[in-house]
């Protein structure tokens, strides 16, 4: 039984419209229904891969809890640093170790515990206000040395760091005194 019905409907692949013949017509051709299930497939693909991914990267950390003297890695993993920064902890005698052979160091895991108990907390400093120790006024910007000597922003630049001249930033301008600026590109 043929259906005489005339949809307009928007192809869910390449957003065209276009007339179906029934109302659950979601594709305008046999192309755009075929790049959609490709493109479906990929999907499907690529969402798998990340949630295998994801699998790999969990750390199951219990068995490594469970033990009582850890391997170098294993500290890695528990204390979520790289191997290198892992080996660096133990040369520096903050984790006492015990090299069983020249290739096998072993750490007691109460060790690591006390290097939690141990480790002084030091609170971060507080930043400094910078004091202005000129005027704006008898200073120059970046943009008007540039106009005034003629000077690219990278040998500007390049000049104020290889004299090591004091700059102050205001806003969004860069400061630098007149008389040094002056004194050098005159």
């Amino acid at each position: 039984m043929a259906s005489n019905i005339r949809v307009k409907r928007i192809c869910q692949h390449c957003a065209k419209e276009f007339e179906a013949r029934t109302t659950v017509t979601k594709y305008c051709s046999d192309k755009c229904a075929k790049r959609a299930y490709k493109a479906r497939l990929k999907a499907d693909k690529i969402e798998e891969s990340n949630i295998q991914t994801q699998e790999l990267k969990k750390v199951d950390l219990e068995p490594i809890k469970a033990k009582e003297f850890l391997t170098i890695p294993d500290v890695a993993k528990l204390l979520n640093c790289s191997l290198r920064t892992a080996y660096r902890i133990v040369n520096s005698g903050r984790i006492k170790s015990v090299n069983i052979s020249e290739r096998k160091t072993l750490v007691r895991r109460s060790d690591i515990d006390s290097l939690f108990d141990q480790a002084p907390v030091i609170p971060a400093p507080e930043p400094k206000p910078r004091i202005i120790k000129f005027k704006i006024e008898d200073a120059y910007n970046m943009s008007e040395i540039q106009s005034k000597f003629g000077i690219s922003e990278k040998a500007l630049f390049d000049l104020i760091k290889r004299n090591n001249i004091e700059k102050v930033q205001k806003g969004k301008y860069v400061f630098v005194r007149k008389a040094i600026i002056d004194k050098l590109l005159s």
